[in-house]
């Protein structure tokens, strides 16, 4: 995992850039489209887009294989992503979704677009037809008839941030206001880990964990760095004591915390 956290931040450095193939639009389907999207990157916008990286910030040679759409190398950094994942976000995933989607509210109450440009102060200044945003540094993006594309982030800090490039379907995301009891939270659930992993050990509890709103066994698979075979046992043993439901979905098959499932995690 630490080899892995140490790849990700060469990646995504603090600072004014990031590759954009990070952030592919198909992670609105879920972490498996996200990274099946990575790993389908064209040579060309990997090669381009580290480039660009290189020039910000100091990369190390084993970034050349990466590069050059070697599979080793992206399968190396999307095992890293959804490992990070399942480490980092997933078990946190229902306060965030939480922050996000009362953030959403918040902004898009007045049910009108001016009303919800209006909203985003003091990030963003509506001036018909010129939209400000708060940025690292000027530059202007003209959407000739394009949509434009707002997304609410918990983990964007301070200011929003946009595809670097100008091609990409025009994008901004900005920060969600932060709610910081969720600290409480955590340090309340860390105990019930604890005592969650002496209960059904520490893979099943972390599977029970990271089913989030629902997954795949393939999902589960990538979050937690198992095969699908092992992650399928666990779910089975899951299952049959109450705390999982199965529902077959065409090839695929979804889990589903229960009721006594979630309550024995204290989400609900």
């Amino acid at each position: 995992m630490r080899s892995g956290v140490r790849l990700l931040a060469v990646l995504s450095p603090l600072g004014p850039y990031f590759p954009d193939f990070l952030t592919p639009p198909e992670g609105a389907d879920g972490l498996g489209a996200a990274l099946d999207a990575i790993r389908a990157t064209p040579r060309a916008r990997l090669r381009g887009e580290l480039k660009q990286l290189a020039g910000v910030s100091r990369t190390p040679s084993w970034t050349r294989p990466l590069a050059e759409g070697c599979a080793g190398a992206l399968g190396e950094m999307t095992d890293a992503l959804a490992a990070y994942h399942a480490a980092a976000i997933e078990p946190y995933s229902e306060l965030i979704e939480e922050a996000v989607e009362t953030d959403r509210l918040h902004r898009t109450g007045s049910g009108s677009v001016e009303g919800l440009l209006h909203g985003m102060w003091p990030l963003m200044n509506w001036r018909p037809p010129v939209l400000e945003v708060q940025y690292a540094y000027r530059r202007d993006l003209h959407l000739n008839g394009r949509g434009l594309r707002l997304v609410p982030s918990y983990f964007c800090r301070h200011t929003p941030v946009a595809f670097a490039d100008p091609g990409l379907p025009p994008t901004v995301v900005y920060p969600v206001h932060h709610d910081w009891t969720w600290q409480r939270q955590l340090a309340s659930g860390r105990r019930q880990a604890g005592a969650l992993a002496a209960l059904l050990g520490s893979t099943r509890s972390a599977v029970l964990a990271a089913v989030g709103s629902g997954a795949t066994t393939t999902e589960l698979a990538e979050r937690l760095g198992a095969s699908a075979s092992a992650v399928s046992r666990h779910t089975t043993v899951l299952r049959e004591a109450g705390l999982l439901t199965t529902e077959r979905q065409g090839l695929s098959v979804l889990h589903q915390r229960t009721v006594l499932g979630s309550a024995l995690l204290g989400t609900n």
